[in-house]
């Protein structure tokens, strides 16, 4: 009985031995195998690696100032595969919001805050959904008429150019002479040629909504008359605009000296989607709004758009809500003690 145990076991072993056998050589060729090798992602996660920081941004049509912004803070904030953003060209800042709302893989848009008036109908809470990270600049309202036009009521049924459909003149423009009661004939052809029309006195007025000083107006040359009207800032605007004036520093040919033409500017914002807080795609955009707010003062160098120095972190946009890491790192700046001189 013993030597037949005795027996199985002796056989059990030659069985086994090749495998130990094969499997000995398998095992020291892995061990041989450099570590970098080893660790080698796949394609699958690279492409994930990749993926997990790259943000969406939309930011308008590429002759405007706001795809040269977003290109610029794509550069400062760029950390390789910790935080890429990309800018996205668009037909504009009023499409940048439906991008936002609508688009997949767009998490930060460029947007001017009037552009929310838009969706009240489809999207009655919007500013539920829409939250903002930096006022970046105003867009100055400038209405620019004939000699013959004294005030916002002589426009009415006359031509009046609101710029190419996409730009913020063409979206604000008839948003604002609306809200201002005049109905004019819109026209939206470019302002260059729109210029020469009011020359010959076939085109009453220009719309501009940009941030001054416009070249248009310090470059050309205007006869006597030729001016900007003023548009008085009250409660028909405090929901998405704000006060502003044009000065004669700015414009010296067409403001007298000490004379200051009160008018409205539009916000244009950085706003995200408003992610729920712990999501992957807010993690994006508070690591994004992280680096933005650290290295804001990389952009006010030489070499970026002077718009930047003008920047105000803590500037409030009207109708809108903060988004939640740019009002956390805010308050973080609150609570430090301040530089010992």
């Amino acid at each position: 009985m013993i030597m037949m145990f005795a027996a199985r076991i002796l056989c059990a072993l030659t069985v086994a031995a090749p495998m130990v056998l094969v499997l000995q050589p398998i095992e020291a060729v892995a061990q041989a195998q450099p570590a970098a090798a080893r660790r080698t992602p796949t394609y699958e996660q690279q492409q994930e690696k990749i993926n997990a920081w790259t943000v969406g941004l939309a930011a308008g049509l590429i002759e405007g100032a706001p795809l040269r912004l977003a290109a610029e803070m794509a550069r400062v904030v760029d950390d390789g595969t910790n935080l890429h953003v990309l800018p996205i060209v668009t037909r504009g800042p009023t499409e940048n919001l439906n991008s936002l709302l609508y688009l997949r893989g767009v998490d930060l848009a460029i947007i001017n805050s009037d552009a929310l008036e838009e969706y009240r109908i489809q999207v009655p809470e919007i500013q539920r959904h829409v939250t903002y990270l930096l006022n970046l600049f105003p867009s100055e309202l400038h209405i620019f008429v004939r000699p013959e036009i004294q005030s916002l009521q002589d426009l009415a049924g006359k031509k009046v150019n609101f710029n190419t459909l996409g730009t913020a003149a063409a979206y604000s423009g008839p948003l604002i002479f609306s809200r201002l009661g005049v109905t004019v004939e819109k026209t939206f052809i470019p302002h260059a040629l729109a210029l020469q029309q009011m020359r010959k006195g076939e085109m009453a007025a220009v719309v501009f909504i940009t941030s001054k000083p416009v070249d248009a107006f310090l470059r050309g040359q205007w006869e006597p008359g030729f001016k900007f009207l003023p548009v008085t800032y009250d409660g028909k605007f405090e929901d998405y605009y704000l006060p502003a004036v044009l000065e004669a520093a700015e414009y010296p040919a067409l403001i007298k000296p000490g004379e200051r033409i009160e008018t409205i500017a539009v916000p244009t914002v950085l706003v995200s989607y408003n992610w729920p807080a712990g999501s992957n795609r807010y993690q994006r955009v508070a690591r994004f709004t992280d680096y933005l707010f650290a290295r804001v003062d990389k952009l006010q160098t030489p070499g970026f758009d002077p718009k930047w120095q003008t920047i105000n972190l803590g500037a409030v946009v009207p109708g809108l809500a903060r988004f939640q890491a740019a009002q956390e790192w805010l308050q973080g700046q609150a609570r430090k003690p301040p530089d010992k001189q």
